[in-house]
């Protein structure tokens, strides 16, 4: 795949999400954002923290890459091939994914929430991963390796 072609298309589905974060989920009620679909399943400020929680681990990891990328004189690539295990991790985190994993215990929310607190730590997480993406322009994706959180 070329490189800026899945970094316009990661770019785009980040703006997306964002877009949608801010024009609808922002304006909602916030106890609806805390309201549970069905017994046992996430409200929608769970599903935020989830994601936060990964935000929280993965947006410095790949902020750290990209610099010692950038220190080390690393120059981007046209082309990007993933790993075996980064494609793999990649396809069962779709949301069209048949496989499930259960999430680890440190990524498991809260039952109660500060559902303006999730959103606006969401929101801060789009927006710093939009300008990562910009950054990793600047470097071999082939070589930047992200560890990762389990």
């Amino acid at each position: 795949m070329q490189a800026n072609t899945l970094l316009d298309t990661l770019y785009q589905q980040t703006e997306t999400i964002l877009d949608k974060a801010v024009r609808e989920w922002q304006n909602m009620p916030p106890q609806k954002l805390n309201v549970e679909p069905a017994p046992g399943s996430w409200s929608a400020a769970q599903c935020l923290a989830h994601l936060n929680a990964y935000g929280n681990y993965y947006l410095p990891a790949i902020e750290k890459a990209i610099q010692q990328a950038k220190q080390a004189g690393n120059t981007p690539a046209v082309e990007f091939r993933s790993s075996w295990l980064g494609a793999y991790f990649t396809k069962l985190m779709q949301p069209d994914s048949k496989t499930k994993m259960k999430s680890p215990a440190n990524a498991i929310p809260p039952t109660f929430l500060n559902p303006a607190e999730t959103l606006a730590q969401f929101i801060d997480q789009q927006e710093r991963m939009l300008k990562l993406i910009e950054a990793a322009r600047t470097v071999n994706l082939n070589q930047v390796r992200i560890p990762i959180s389990i």
